[in-house]
């Protein structure tokens, strides 16, 4: 199943990235020309410093495809709940044959007089990998939050913590009567 228009289709619909803290996560996207025409696209998105998209732009022939790599840059923390507000925007407009995959002219895009752009918006999803979500305390159904994991976290170690002072308590006060 993809999201699309007329000009071109993108498979899948959503961005999918299996997140590991600290590590670079890669998705695929294949952008589809579903026309006689050639057809520019360009990718944009709300994180750019966040993700790196290659290529953000680039012409298609009739009937060709195009896959994009888009790459989630190492992150030092989980986001909360797992939950992405990233989004991606692809633009497509019909190009002339002669059009330079490389070097796509700046007001391609730009919605000026009859021009036509189609634009596709897609979310971003966060998955674990395979296998951890017993790890982190995190079902496979997603009950569990990483903050209700992190909380329950934080209460056992301030029961230990006050379990560690009652007994250095107990300790000092059977030194002192020894003495």
């Amino acid at each position: 199943m993809g999201g699309g228009g007329t000009l071109i289709s993108v498979y899948p619909d959503d961005l999918t990235f299996v997140f590991e803290l600290d590590k670079p996560c890669y998705c695929n996207l294949k952008v589809v020309n579903n026309s006689e025409c050639h057809v520019a696209f360009k990718v944009k998105t709300t994180s750019p410093r966040k993700y790196f998209v290659r290529p953000n732009a680039s012409v298609v022939q009739p009937w060709d495809s195009c896959t994009i790599t888009i790459t989630l840059q190492a992150q030092k923390e989980y986001p909360p709940e797992m939950q992405s507000k990233d989004k991606f925007l692809i633009q497509s407009t019909k190009v002339a044959a002669s059009t330079d995959m490389d070097e796509i002219p700046p007001d391609t895009f730009n919605k000026e007089g009859d021009k036509l752009i189609e634009e596709m918006k897609l979310r971003v999803v966060y998955t674990l990998p395979s296998g951890s979500s017993e790890d982190s305390g995190v079902t496979s159904s997603g009950s569990r939050s990483f903050r209700q994991a992190n909380d329950d976290l934080s209460m056992l170690k301030n029961a230990s913590l006050e379990e560690g002072l009652k007994c250095r308590s107990k300790y000092t006060l059977s030194l002192v009567i020894k003495l």
